[in-house]
């Protein structure tokens, strides 16, 4: 599986650097690829009322939700203070929700791309909607 291209990672290094995360001091980033082409990041963002906070790729679907966008290609993951990072159990459905079995989850460091996976192997029985 090839790698993002740099401007992907990036807009997700850019989002972490916007987290909110004075409980964990765990800053994530996030950025999604839709098939327009169209990037779209976030961060993660706790609150005192722990775990009532949400996901840098909560975040990120949320803005491409908001820009009228609804088919996820690929998705770009990084955290500074992990070796790479994978989108916890929720994050992996609601990115199922918007791509497929074959989207390439890009798990990263600061330092670039360690890993690139498909989201079928991340949620293999993941829940599905009977959209017509």
């Amino acid at each position: 599986m090839g790698a993002p291209s740099s401007d992907l990672f990036r807009a997700a290094c850019a989002a972490m650097a916007q987290a909110h995360a004075p409980y964990s001091r765990f800053p994530v980033g996030a950025a999604i690829r839709t098939a327009s082409g169209a990037i779209h990041s976030g961060c993660n963002v706790e609150n005192a009322a722990y775990p009532e906070g949400w996901c840098a790729e909560t975040t990120a679907i949320g803005h491409m939700i908001m820009a009228g966008e609804r088919q996820i290609e690929e998705v770009a993951v990084v955290a500074e203070k992990m070796d790479r990072i994978t989108p916890c159990g929720g994050c992996r459905q609601r990115l199922a929700e918007f791509g497929t079995a074959d989207t390439r989850v890009h798990l990263c460091d600061p330092g670039g791309v360690v890993e690139t996976v498909r989201l079928g192997d991340l949620l293999p029985l993941s829940f599905s909607s009977s959209r017509g």
